[in-house]
C-alpha cells in the first residue's frame, strides 16, 4: 500500500492521541509535527520519532513532502489553519467539530471545493460497531420509514478542566466556541444524521444551561462561560424530527442511549446509566408480539473484518482517512455531516438566545466567525 506522508499540527491533549492512533496503521508516515509550545513538540517528537519539528505550522506547510496535514487545536483555530493548509495544496483531517461556528465551517468547506483537496472531520462514532450494524439494518429496511431520532450524551459531572479532566481552553467561547454540544454532542448527532442519511434541516428550537456547583477556584482561572447542558428540538425537511440533550454535568444516574424509530421498528444505541452500559437493541412486533433483541456485535465484526474487502478501512476515523488518500475507499462525506452538526447547534443557541424557534436559513444568515489567526 502506498505510505502517506502526514504533518500534524497541535501536539497537545488531541494531537497525542491522533499520534497514538497513527502508530496502529501501517500506510502513515508522520514526518514533521509543529506547535508553539516547543518544549512539549521536542518531548512528543522523540517519544513518536517524528523527524522535523516547526515552531512555525505555515514553515511546515511549504514541505513537498506531506500529503496531508492533520489539525489538533481547539475549535476556533480549525478554519484558518485549515484553509491555509488546503491552500498550500494539503488533504486536511481536522479534529471535531469542524470549526467554531457554521460560517467558518462552510469556509473550510468551500476552501477544499476550491483546492481540489479531501477535507475529513474526525466523527468516531460513525465507526463504532454499533453504527455499522444500525446502518445495515436501516439500508434493509428493517426500521420501515424512520420518522423520530433521539440524541442523548450523558456525563454526570465531567465538564472540562473545572471537574479535573483537560484544560481551561475547552470552557471558553473565545476558543472552544461551544461547551457540552460542540465537545460531545457532536458526536451523537453526527451519528444520528449518518444513519438517518442527513436531512436537511427546517427549523431549531433549544436551550442552554449553566446551573451545576462549580470549583470556583478552577471556575476563575477558567473563565466558564459556555453550556454544561443544551436540549433541542430538530425539524427536517422530509417530515423526521430530532431531539437533543447532551450533558457534561447534570443530576441524573443516566441516560438512555441515542435512539431511531421507525414504522417497523426501531434501534436503542448504547446508553449509560449508573455507569452500566447498556447494549444496542432492535425493537419490533413479530406475529402480534412485541420483540426486544440484542446482536453479537462482536462475531459480526470479526466476521465482517475478515471476509469483507477493505474493512481495515473503517476501524477507525484515521484508518478511514488513510484509507481514502491510498486511494482504496470514498470518503465519507464527514466535512458535510459535521457541517450539518454545526448548524443544528448553532441553531440551539441562537433559539435560546433568541427566546423561540430559528430556520436553517436564519442560522445560516445569523452565523458569526470565531474564527482566530494562530
Amino acid at each position: 500500500m502506498q505510505k502517506i506522508r502526514v504533518g500534524i499540527i497541535g501536539v497537545g491533549l488531541i494531537g497525542k492521541d491522533h499520534l497514538e492512533n497513527y502508530a496502529k496503521i501501517d500506510g502513515v508516515e508522520v514526518v514533521a509535527a509543529a506547535d508553539i509550545n516547543e518544549s512539549e513538540l521536542k518531548n512528543v517528537a522523540k517519544k513518536h520519532n517524528i523527524p522535523h519539528t516547526y515552531s512555525n505550522f505555515e514553515e511546515m506547510l511549504q514541505r513537498e513532502d506531506i500529503e496531508a496535514v492533520d489539525v489538533c487545536l481547539h475549535n476556533n483555530f480549525h478554519t484558518p489553519v485549515t484553509i491555509k493548509a488546503l491552500q498550500a495544496g494539503k488533504h486536511v483531517y481536522c479534529e471535531k467539530p469542524i470549526a467554531g461556528s457554521y460560517v467558518d465551517g462552510k469556509s473550510m468547506l468551500d476552501a477544499a471545493e476550491e483546492c481540489g483537496k479531501k477535507l475529513h472531520i474526525q466523527l468516531s462514532f460513525l465507526y463504532s460497531k454499533e453504527t455499522k450494524a444500525a446502518k445495515v439494518l436501516i439500508d434493509e429496511g428493517k426500521l420501515g420509514k424512520p420518522f423520530h431520532a433521539r440524541s442523548t450524551g450523558y456525563r454526570r459531572r465531567g465538564r472540562p478542566y473545572v471537574d479535573g479532566y483537560g484544560t481551561q481552553f475547552f470552557t471558553r467561547k473565545e476558543t472552544a466556541g461551544g461547551g457540552a454540544l460542540f465537545d460531545m454532542g457532536v458526536y451523537n448527532i453526527s451519528q444520528l444524521l449518518y444513519l438517518l442519511g442527513t436531512p436537511e434541516v427546517q427549523t431549531i428550537t433549544g436551550q442552554t444551561y449553566q446551573k451545576m456547583e462549580i470549583d470556583e477556584r478552577r471556575n476563575s482561572i477558567s473563565g466558564f462561560n459556555v453550556e454544561e447542558l443544551g436540549v433541542g428540538f430538530v425539524r427536517f425537511k422530509d417530515g423526521l424530527t430530532l431531539d437533543i440533550i447532551e450533558s457534561w454535568a447534570i443530576h441524573l444516574n443516566g441516560f438512555e442511549g441515542s435512539s431511531i424509530v421507525g414504522s417497523q421498528g426501531g434501534i436503542r444505541l448504547p446508553g449509560f446509566t449508573n455507569g452500566e452500559r447498556s447494549p444496542m437493541s432492535y425493537h419490533t412486533n413479530m406475529c402480534d408480539m412485541e420483540m426486544d433483541s440484542t446482536f453479537n456485535l462482536d462475531a459480526m465484526d470479526y466476521r465482517w473484518h475478515n471476509l469483507r474487502d477493505n474493512r481495515d478501512a473503517y476501524v477507525s476515523s484515521q484508518h478511514h482517512w488513510i484509507s481514502a488518500l491510498q486511494g482504496r475507499i470514498e470518503l465519507l462525506p464527514t466535512a458535510e455531516i459535521a457541517l450539518q452538526t454545526m448548524l443544528i447547534s448553532e441553531g440551539i443557541y441562537i433559539s435560546g438566545r433568541l427566546g423561540r424557534e430559528v430556520t436553517a436559513d436564519e442560522v445560516v444568515s445569523l452565523s458569526e466567525s470565531l474564527a482566530i489567526e494562530l
